[in-house]
């Protein structure tokens, strides 16, 4: 695989990482720079078989100790330095995109095991060891934030429509998530939004500004 650079990440993302404590703006900037690589294996696959091979390539690498990785792409590099230990959570997100790819046809199923890998990072990003609540909440984030980025990139009106309504049925709790995880609630917040609006872009309006403002302050 030829090293690539980071992807630009979209506006939510670095709004994101504006809110995000310092002990986890590294991590959550790496983990979405690698979602961001990922999508775009899974958008570019036309053969399954190619892209579960591209996919595998990331699973393996991230399966290996950091000194025996590849060295020079960006990515890899980043999270050899950000994750080290934590990897599991990154296969995870590997292994749910791995799903688009593999599916005969997107239906309920296929749509919560992707959102349930894709975003299992978000429970990666506090320092150990986490409550079995927070995990569980920031689980939960996580699959919002994987379905409604989802829904508000893919063009068929059916799929964006099965992804809002797994997006709305899951249920996000009330309160705050823990402190430094601002830009996780950033995310929730806009995802929740962007769900309610049917699968529009986490960003779109003129109220997102403010709808992530409020959660950075009230629900970190």
């Amino acid at each position: 695989m030829t090293p690539e650079a980071p992807d630009p990440l979209p506006p939510e993302a670095e709004l994101a990482l504006a809110w995000s404590g310092p002990k986890v703006r590294g991590a959550l900037s790496m983990a979405l720079q690698l979602d961001r690589r990922l999508a775009r294996i899974v958008g570019r696959t036309q053969e399954p078989m190619l892209g579960q091979m591209r996919l595998a390539w990331w699973r393996d690498a991230l399966g290996k100790p950091v000194a025996q990785r590849p060295r020079g792409d960006a990515v890899l590099d980043g999270l050899g330095r950000e994750w080290e230990g934590r990897e599991a959570f990154l296969v995870q997100m590997v292994d749910g995109w791995e799903v688009l790819v593999t599916a005969q046809s997107l239906g309920r199923d296929e749509a919560e095991v992707f959102a349930a890998g894709r975003g299992a990072f978000f429970a990666g990003l506090p320092d150990p060891p986490v409550s079995e609540t927070l995990a569980a909440r920031l689980a939960t984030a996580g699959r919002c934030w994987a379905l409604a980025d989802a829904a508000a990139r893919v063009s068929d009106p059916a799929e964006r429509a099965l992804l809002v309504e797994a997006g709305q049925a899951t249920q996000v709790p009330e309160g705050r998530i823990a402190r430094g995880l601002g830009g996780l609630a950033v995310l929730e917040a806009l995802s929740v939004r962007a769900l309610a609006r049917g699968g529009r872009p986490l960003m779109e309006g003129r109220g997102a500004s403010l709808v992530a403002l409020r959660a950075a302050i009230f629900r970190a």
